[in-house]
């Protein structure tokens, strides 16, 4: 038997090696079938300028924001923005989102 091939017993004879999917992290695509979260398509637009509407019922003072920046990194449970007119950070939580809107064309 040569190294491309292998013997599976429930097939019967030499089979082709199995092939390993592409990695899609990164990439401007969505396998079939894999669900698409908040946190994924943020990761794939980090860079870009973004608007985040976010609603804060438990607050008079902050109930409904905007926040404006760049995209630095994104979690399960949050989003890192950067102001890129003074460098200031921010984490939010994207249990408070309920929207982002983008300027430009975004990766999906």
């Amino acid at each position: 038997m040569n190294q491309n091939t292998y013997s599976n017993p429930y097939l019967g004879g030499s089979q082709p090696p199995i092939q390993n999917f592409p990695n899609y992290q990164g990439q401007n695509q969505n396998p079939i079938g894999q669900p698409q979260y908040a946190e994924n398509l943020l990761q794939l637009n980090r860079g870009k300028m973004a608007k985040f509407y976010m609603s804060y019922s438990d607050s008079i003072e902050w109930r409904d924001r905007i926040f404006e920046g760049i995209i630095e990194d994104a979690g399960r449970d949050y989003t890192l923005l950067r102001d890129p007119k003074d460098n200031h950070s921010t984490i939010l939580w994207n249990v408070y989102l309920n929207f982002v809107e983008f300027e430009e064309p975004i990766n999906h």
